[in-house]
């Protein structure tokens, strides 16, 4: 099976009173980065996974939060994880 890795932004827009609450569960979730939350309580996060799945799981995650008010994929990017032979050092 060929390896493969995902990266993803998304912004997420979220009720101001959860911002708090949002951003300790995104940081729990595994390869979720968040690197900007704006005044207007919408969040620049990025997603990295070894699978598709693995980035809907988490995208599924952050729109079911209590206080996510909508998400917006932004960039998705593919590219395949090469295998490093014995003679490769």
């Amino acid at each position: 099976m060929r390896q493969e890795y995902h990266i993803t932004s998304l912004v997420v827009h979220a009720a101001p009173s959860a911002v708090a609450q949002i951003t300790a569960d995104i940081e729990t979730l595994a390869g979720a980065d968040i690197h900007a939350i704006s005044d207007q309580a919408k969040f620049v996060v990025t997603l990295e996974g070894e699978s598709q799945a693995s980035i809907l799981k988490n995208i599924e995650a952050i729109n079911a939060l209590n206080g996510v008010l909508s998400s917006s994929l932004i960039y998705h990017q593919v590219e395949p994880v090469e295998e490093k032979s014995e003679e490769t050092p």
